[in-house]
Order: C-alpha cells, then structure tokens, then sequence
C-alpha cells in the first residue's frame, strides 16, 4: 500500500497514528518492542505534513493506542504520537 499525507485517501480505512522519534536507533528500539508484545505497526516514511528529525515513523491503529503507550512509556524518551 502506498502512504501518502492526503487525508482523503484514507477514507474507509481503520483509524491511525504515527509516533515520531528523534532517531532511527529510536524507531528500531520501538520495533523490537512492538514485536515482541505483537502490537501490529508498519515503518513509513513520515508524513510531509509532520516533521521529524528522524525520516521514518511508526504508523499504528489508534486502536491499539493505550497499549503501544503503555510499552514506549519509560523505555523511549523521546517520541511525540500523532492521530491522522
């Protein structure tokens, strides 16, 4: 499937989020987590609306928000999550 920023092209898909990082060691730190936990997430670049000083992000259902939370909280510094 092919991201892009339009809002419109994500018409009739489940609601998401991305969670941004300051680095790419970040991103793979949060991967081995949510990997191991089973939370399902994609890597994607991030969203040409958004800025990162990090060029990829975590893009997940914002139905599994509480818990991806709950995982990153005390392990990762800093991310900063953003509903779409």
């Amino acid at each position: 499937m092919i991201m892009t920023d339009d809002r419109e092209d994500l018409a009739g898909e489940e609601p998401f989020g991305v969670v941004l990082f300051d680095s790419t060691s970040a991103v793979l730190a949060a991967e081995r987590l949510l990997k191991k936990a089973g939370v399902p997430f994609k890597i994607i670049p991030v969203p040409r609306h958004l800025s990162s000083d990090c060029g990829v992000c975590l893009r997940f259902s914002l139905f599994d928000r509480e818990r991806l939370e709950k995982l990153l909280d005390g392990r990762l510094d800093h991310y900063r999550l953003v509903e779409l």
